[in-house]
This record gives structure tokens, C-alpha cells and sequence, in this order.
């Protein structure tokens, strides 16, 4: 039996989906697309920087960030990608701070060109 590779099927998956389309309207060149593994996963030139399930949002960070927002319970490292200093969270609640984190995962996937 395979998987359902067709993103988002939860209540709280769609309404944290809406939220990130949200933010990332507002970025250029974003490309929003469903993986290999039916995962929302959000792009700038090919480059990952959001990567979603039903389960929760995860995010690209650096390692000292990361190191920081591991202190509060409500984020976790994730699998196979946490040492590169990717961030996950399960249930979001302030969309702001989001916002903040989403942004700055989106500029260190986007080229220098976008950057500025």
C-alpha cells in the first residue's frame, strides 16, 4: 500500500498551510509545490526553505538559531535535516513570530539577487 502523496488533509494541516501562503505571497519567486512524499514544500530557485505535514511546519534555520529556539518545548529538531540546523513545530499559535521565522528561512534559501 503507498502513501497519499496529496499534501494537506487535517483541519490544522490547512489552516497552518493558509497561514504560510500568507506570509510567503509576500516573498518573491516562491514556488509552492507538494514532494515526493506529499509534503507542502515551499521554494525559492530550487532551494527548500518550508517544509509541511500535517503534523507541523519545518523550517530552515542555522545552527545558533536553531540552538535557541530548542529551548522552548514547542520546537523540536527534526530528522535527517536537524543537524543542518533545520527547525520543526507541531501547532504554531503566534503567526507573527512565524512570519519573522518563515522570512528569515526564506533568505537563507534565496539568492544574494532576492536578498536584497
Amino acid at each position: 500500500m503507498g502513501h497519499d502523496l496529496s499534501g494537506m488533509k487535517t483541519a490544522k494541516g490547512i489552516n497552518m498551510l493558509e497561514q504560510v501562503r500568507l506570509i510567503c505571497k509576500e516573498l518573491p519567486e516562491v514556488v509552492d509545490l507538494i514532494d515526493g512524499h506529499g509534503h507542502n514544500t515551499f521554494k525559492v530557485k530550487d532551494k527548500s526553505f518550508i517544509m509541511m505535514s500535517d503534523y507541523g511546519i519545518t523550517f530552515k534555520s542555522d545552527l545558533e538559531t536553531q540552538e535557541i529556539l530548542l529551548q522552548e518545548e514547542r520546537f523540536f529538531k527534526p530528522a535527517y535535516i536537524g543537524h543542518r540546523g533545520w527547525v520543526s513545530i507541531s501547532d504554531p499559535q503566534d503567526w507573527e513570530e512565524m512570519g519573522v521565522l518563515i522570512k528569515e528561512a526564506y533568505l537563507r534559501a534565496a539568492p544574494k539577487r532576492l536578498v536584497k
